[in-house]
């Protein structure tokens, strides 16, 4: 189990934080762990650090502190000028998150990809790096296509369990951020605990070696990789028979048009998304091809924001809550 930490047993080399940089960080913004606990919720939550009102950048010293576990860094995943990423990170935290999060590191070594997993307070995060920033679309369908090929849930409506990927979102617009994730390696601020990557020593040195072993997923291999699953570029329209009987009432495939699939689903834009100014690649909304009554959204609308959206709200004290 990760041990208690005091921030003087590790120490961090410039060189060192160089290369956790050249590894993890896309872009200068970034955020920091709270050292106290909220007063109400007891949550060390994250801020973006600013000084004099003006928000400051992210600098090698911040790392070294972060490995060190003096501070404890939030980093963002998609630099909003080129709309790539240099990893994907698969966030679980449930009851069965390992074993879903160890089906999908066998699943990607059986394609050639080494992902390294790494503990965390609930569960864990599965890493995926890339040789070179590689766009940010494309990674997020590969890995939802191999949660869908194993049946793994994503985390949708936020009313069940399920993989939370980050990136969350396909692109980020010029001034905005998207979702950070806890750097890794640092010091947990509520655990007091630094959450390692297994399959290696517990130490810096270790985990930064085990870390340079690591095979990166190159553009072309993902590129290849993606050119594999089926339909994926191509639209599948449904058929017309696709109420299923006995499905009669609010039928989402009435209302917008499936682009394409992926694994099992159908997917289009979330009107709730488009409404925002979001979901510009049009692949959020995720509609069960088996049930094609059944359908979320990948960026977390919930089914009464996306009825809204259409103009068909969900009534009051009904039962029908497609």
């Amino acid at each position: 189990m990760p041990d208690l930490l005091k921030p003087s047993q590790e120490l961090a080399s410039p060189e060192l934080a160089t290369e956790y940089a050249r590894w993890f960080v896309n872009r200068r913004a970034y955020t920091r762990q709270s050292e106290t606990a909220h007063l109400s919720s007891g949550r060390h939550y994250y801020y973006r650090p600013k000084n004099s009102g003006a928000e400051v950048h992210l600098t090698l010293r911040d790392i070294e502190r972060h490995l060190e576990g003096h501070i404890t860094l939030g980093l963002y995943a998609i630099n909003p000028r080129t709309q790539r990423v240099k990893w994907m990170a698969i966030d679980a935290d449930y009851r069965r998150a390992l074993e879903d999060l160890l089906r999908l590191q066998y699943e990607l070594g059986q394609s050639g990809i080494q992902a390294a997993l790494e503990q965390s307070r609930r569960g864990g995060h599965l890493w995926i790096f890339f040789e070179s920033p590689v766009p940010a679309n494309q990674a997020r369908i590969f890995v939802r296509h191999i949660a869908g090929k194993l049946s793994v849930e994503l985390k949708g409506s936020g009313k069940t369990d399920g993989l939370e990927l980050f990136p969350r979102q396909d692109r980020v617009e010029a001034g905005q951020f998207g979702s950070a994730i806890r750097g890794p390696l640092g010091v947990h601020r509520a655990a007091g605990k630094r959450y390692w990557f297994y399959g290696a020593a517990y130490n810096l040195p270790a985990q930064m070696e085990y870390l340079r072993s690591l095979r990166r997923v190159t553009e072309r291999q993902l590129a290849e990789l993606i050119a594999d699953i089926p339909a994926v570029g191509e639209v599948a329209l449904p058929p017309a028979s696709y109420k299923a009987a006995g499905q009669s009432g609010f039928q989402i495939l009435d209302y917008v048009e499936a682009r394409r699939t992926v694994g099992r689903n159908w997917v289009t834009q979330c009107p709730a998304c488009a409404a925002a100014g979001h979901d510009r690649s049009q692949d959020n909304l995720a509609i069960s091809v088996a049930e094609p009554w059944k359908y979320l959204c990948w960026a977390g609308c919930t089914k009464e924001q996306i009825r809204a959206a259409l103009g068909v709200p969900l009534p009051l004290y009904s039962g029908d809550q497609r």
